[in-house]
């Protein structure tokens, strides 16, 4: 699997799997809660350039997400065979795009990590309208994958990414290193169709999991995004749930 820790210059914004999936279970109080997080400002390290999106992209209000997190490691599952499907459904060079009105919830998330030593992973973002089709035609499960329809909302219009955390650790088993981190524990990996990826879920789920998951959630809390209650992984920006006309913008 393709692994690409993407370091680059940040630019600060003035600005501020599909349509969001029907929750299976309904948000509760985990059990295990990370200490509240608050954002704080701090430089990321290893500044490079980011080259300019396409015109497309441009014109849907697209940036690249290394722009406001130049310390991001961008490991998207779909551009390579790791993933439910089992193919590739990105080109091998796709990025890492959302809306700019995620500009700022991400910056601020980011900056609450730093201090912990924390990163965070991106495994999507912006996701092609004909790309949702292929997972459910695949995975034809609405609990688990959005239905297509004739308007996009969430990933389709780059409101929505899924995440998780990578962080400075002594000792990292082999399968969570990456890019010379180590991925926290979350208890399932990405795209678990399975009660324990539930964002809140007890059942299964370890102490330490738990922590993980709330850490992840108290940080881009701060940066105003909100955890879907089916998906510990998946977070939504302002406007995430808006139908809006179909997109047709390259990830490349």
């Amino acid at each position: 699997m393709r692994r690409l820790l993407a370091a680059v210059l940040l630019v600060a914004f003035s600005t501020s799997c599909g349509a969001p999936k029907a929750a299976t279970n309904a948000p509760h109080s985990p059990t295990t809660t990370a200490p509240s997080i608050s954002a704080v400002a701090t430089t990321a390290p290893f500044p490079a350039d980011v080259p300019p999106v396409s015109a497309a992209a441009q014109a849907a209000g697209f940036i690249d997400v290394r722009t406001v997190v130049p310390d991001a490691i961008i490991d998207l599952r779909y551009a390579t065979p790791d993933n439910f499907t089992h193919t590739p459904l990105y080109p091998a060079d796709a990025r890492c795009l959302v809306h700019q009105s995620m500009a700022r919830g991400l910056e601020t998330a980011a900056d609450a990590l730093r201090p912990q030593g924390d990163v965070l992973v991106f495994w999507d973002c912006y996701r092609p309208h004909d790309v949702q089709v292929k997972m459910f035609q695949d995975v034809p499960n609405p609990d688990w994958v959005a239905k297509p329809g004739p308007y996009a909302r969430s990933h389709e219009t780059g409101r929505s990414v899924d995440v998780t955390l990578a962080t400075r650790q002594d000792q990292c088993p082999p399968e969570r290193q990456l890019g010379g981190l180590c991925l926290l524990d979350m208890g399932t990996d990405l795209d678990d169709f399975s009660p324990r990826a539930h964002a809140f879920t007890t059942d299964g789920v370890s102490a330490d999991e738990q922590a993980n998951r709330a850490r992840l959630r108290n940080a881009m809390s701060a940066g105003g995004l909100t955890v879907y209650s089916g998906e510990w992984w998946h977070f939504d920006g302002p406007g995430a749930g808006v139908e809006r006309p179909v997109l047709d913008v390259p990830v490349d």
